[in-house]
């Protein structure tokens, strides 16, 4: 009976930690978007000007994004457990101080926080689900789910916020941080095994890590800020700032003993079309359902809460999607499976110009592109993660960086196109018919290029003895096949 029970122990002891490493995925994806809709609470519970409305919203993405591929390196250095429970632990303290901020300067500074510690935590979460699953069906299921949570974080953040303010206050969204930080450092404990590759000869060169982290602040700094009227100026210099210094970057990190983004790990296609697709992903949804929320509410009238009901099929979809992605990669090559996720997306986008009035047809053109994006976000994590094991924290850094700017991208672009033509959705403006439909056309874009990059049958990464040997590094760990 012992040696019945021991192989299912092992696999629910996996299991526990792939559900808790992807919830590490969701709740610091989550953070991006869950307090937009708790804006106008906080604002007014602090007595602050609106115009700190664009600080405290955009902190997060800031350092979220601005910190990834840093956070990727740490994993390398000190390993990548460790650098899970650091990073939740300075998570739960900003948790604390937004809970309880008196003022909105201390508000945001809890939200950057924060989002340097989601930049820590997530490439070594993704690096650690890639490793304790055997490659295969546990690994292709595991993957889903870490897209499921991804995708389906950015968009119930409107939801979860609007409905806690409205329930409880805003405040209480900080306190749930602390609690479920606490939950899953505990369950990551349990089923996570010990650090067996922390790599004390990685180096981190100063200068990479500056000028990386800097780019991509002044960049998203600079997305936000382009659609505001007045301050279009402000972010086209902040625009002009970050391509000077991603120049510099690239200079600075190729003649660098320790490059951020070797030149051999950028070499790998399968990364480059993880890190491409998982672009476009965030790019034409996280956009699109930005825009509609604010339609939703600023033209049509709805309230936040009735706003993110309506788009809640949307992360139900993702789930969907993403949980048929897995047998399908049994059949499909991941190009064809993203190449059809971005089609669906694509029809979806293009669709809510004609729905976005209907109470009936919204939540059902949602859903579709919910269900594109669980597909695509599956297959393009599977590419990006289809790398030697040596180099899967840098990898996993790279593709969350690239989701990061799709989204600070996207929601610019057609804000920016909403703002040009039929101005910022105000009551008795019309659809913004040209930013949904931009989103459509890079979509179907991405959709043709990935269809002829499909070798047009599945294919499998063959695991390196690095990797059987990760797996099985950690004494007595549950890393045995289910």
């Amino acid at each position: 009976m012992a040696d019945a029970d021991g192989p299912v122990s092992e696999a629910r002891t996996v299991w526990l930690g792939v559900v808790s490493l992807c919830l590490v995925q969701f709740i610091d994806v989550l953070g991006v978007t869950v307090m937009v809709t708790a804006l106008p609470a906080m604002l007014s519970d602090l007595h602050a000007s609106p115009d700190a409305a664009s600080l405290i919203s955009t902190g997060y993405a800031m350092f979220f994004g601005g910190l990834l591929m840093f956070g990727a390196r740490l994993g390398d250095r000190f390993g990548h457990r460790r650098i899970i429970f650091t990073g939740l632990a300075i998570f739960a303290v900003a948790a604390v101080a937004g809970a309880t901020a008196p003022s909105v300067v201390v508000l945001t500074a809890a939200r950057c926080l924060q989002g340097a510690a989601a930049a820590m935590s997530v490439p070594s979460a993704l690096r650690l689900l890639t490793t304790i699953t055997a490659d295969g069906p546990q690994r292709e299921r595991a993957i889903a789910g870490w897209s499921a949570s991804g995708a389906a974080a950015g968009a119930s953040g409107f939801v979860v916020g609007g409905v806690v303010t409205y329930l409880v206050g805003w405040r209480a969204v900080f306190w749930v941080y602390v609690a479920v930080a606490v939950l899953l450092a505990v369950a990551i404990r349990r089923s996570v095994p010990r650090d067996q590759c922390a790599d004390a000869s990685v180096r981190l060169s100063v200068p990479s890590v500056t000028a990386f982290t800097t780019a991509v602040m002044a960049f998203v700094v600079a997305t936000t800020l382009l659609p505001q009227p007045g301050r279009a100026a402000l972010g086209g210099a902040l625009l002009a700032v970050a391509v000077v210094l991603a120049g510099v970057f690239i200079i600075v990190d190729r003649r660098s003993a320790a490059p951020l983004l070797p030149r051999a790990v950028l070499g790998m296609r399968p990364l480059r079309q993880g890190a491409a697709g998982g672009l476009l992903n965030t790019l034409t949804t996280s956009s699109a359902i930005t825009l509609a929320t604010l339609y939703l509410q600023n033209t049509l009238g709805h309230s936040p809460l009735v706003a993110g009901l309506m788009l809640l099929p949307f992360s139900v979809a993702v789930i969907a999607g993403s949980a048929l992605a897995a047998p399908a990669l049994a059949r499909w090559a991941p190009q064809r499976l993203v190449s059809t996720g971005l089609a669906v997306i694509a029809v979806c986008d293009a669709a809510l110009i004609p729905a976005a009035s209907s109470t009936w047809a919204l939540p059902v053109c949602v859903a579709a592109g919910g269900a594109g994006i669980g597909l695509s976000s599956v297959a393009t994590t599977r590419l990006g993660t289809s790398v030697p094991i040596a180099v899967r924290g840098t990898a996993s850094g790279i593709i969350n960086t690239a989701a990061q700017l799709g989204t600070a991208v996207g929601i610019a672009a057609l804000l920016l196109l909403a703002t040009l033509t039929t101005g910022i959705p105000e009551p008795g403006s019309s659809a913004p018919a040209i930013a949904w439909g931009t989103a459509a056309l890079i979509a179907c874009t991405g959709a043709v290029i990935f269809g002829l990059k499909s070798p047009g049958h599945a294919t499998s990464f063959r695991p390196t003895a690095a990797d059987s040997e990760a797996r099985t590094a950690g004494k007595g760990s549950p890393n045995a096949s289910p």
